[in-house]
């Protein structure tokens, strides 16, 4: 449990750092902006980069792999169909269906690994298929679905994900990793400094945007926050433990592993994307929020069971 409570613990503390700046107006009325562009356009890439360029890929092959990206499927699957019929709009969905199954396995997966798993590598699988696959394809999509989505050219289609900043990284630092290239210190380590911003200035910038925001699940966005977030606190969570007693046979430890990493609450970034693309922020920022606390039961209650 101690694991579960230190996670959760250091990104309240942050959160709350982010939440009096907005308070006091420290950093003025375009703070907010300001952080969400430096995690979007160069921290954030210089984190996946490094993070994947030291990464090893054999876990892509790995079981536990499978049934992260087919309970992410199961999570995002009914989100997209739920928000086709509903007509919720291609960016919006996009932003709900990462809220429903983009876990948070950077900055909070991993304390807990450590502390309830025994074992920070056990998050790696998650970590990887995310950046390596849900975030250039959603990205894209965003991408896509903007104000000139419609109209964007064949070349732009095909060129959306090596213009993102975000799947750049990510899809340079893969490259790096298969290659067995090792990058030199004086590189490796600016852009290592560079990308421990990161995670600090996504988590201030979601902070600040609780500052006049009203009570969770009660506004326009109500029924989307609401299915995002029972997705991700029960949805995921059962189709891993389906996937991975039934289908895959697994028990035990590895069984506890994969149900506890799509137990993790919606990662504090997807409010990054959605600001940075200015489609479903209220969306994200509530949806993070709820996941984030209904998370802590889930956890506890997952380690009871399964630990």
């Amino acid at each position: 449990m101690q694991g579960v409570l230190t996670g959760f613990g250091v990104i309240a503390v942050v959160i709350a750092v982010g939440y009096l700046i907005g308070r006091r107006g420290y950093l003025g009325e375009n703070g907010r902006e300001v952080l969400t562009k430096l995690a979007f356009h160069v921290a954030s890439p210089a984190l996946l980069f490094t993070t994947l360029a030291q990464a090893d890929l054999s876990v892509i092959f790995s079981s536990r792999l499978l049934v992260t990206a087919l309970s992410t499927a199961v999570a995002v699957g009914v989100f997209v169909a739920v928000g086709a019929v509903r007509r919720w709009g291609a960016g919006r969905t996009t932003v709900g269906a990462l809220c429903s199954s983009y876990v948070n396995a950077g900055n909070l997966g991993i304390p807990i690994a450590v502390y309830v798993l025994g074992d920070a590598s056990l998050v790696a699988p998650v970590l990887l298929f995310q950046q390596i696959v849900m975030t250039p394809v959603a990205l894209t999509v965003l991408d896509l679905s903007g104000s000139d989505g419609g109209k964007a050219s064949l070349w732009r289609r095909v060129t959306a994900p090596v213009r993102n900043p975000v799947a750049v990284g990510s899809l340079s630092g893969v490259a790096v990793s298969a290659s067995g290239l090792t990058v030199p210190g004086p590189v490796m380590d600016p852009l290592t400094l560079i990308g421990n911003m990161s995670v600090p200035a996504v988590l201030l910038a979601f902070g600040i945007s609780l500052c006049g925001s009203t009570m969770p699940g009660r506004g326009p966005d109500r029924n989307p926050v609401l299915l995002s977030v029972v997705l991700k606190a029960v949805g995921q969570p059962l189709a891993a433990w389906a996937l991975a007693a039934g289908v895959f046979g697994l028990h035990g430890a590895p069984l506890l592993d994969v149900v506890v990493t799509s137990a993790l609450p919606a990662a504090q970034n997807l409010y990054t994307y959605a600001s940075q693309y200015r489609v479903g922020e209220v969306l994200a920022r509530e949806s993070i929020l709820l996941s984030t606390i209904l998370s802590v039961p889930a956890l506890v209650v997952i380690a009871a069971l399964l630990g």
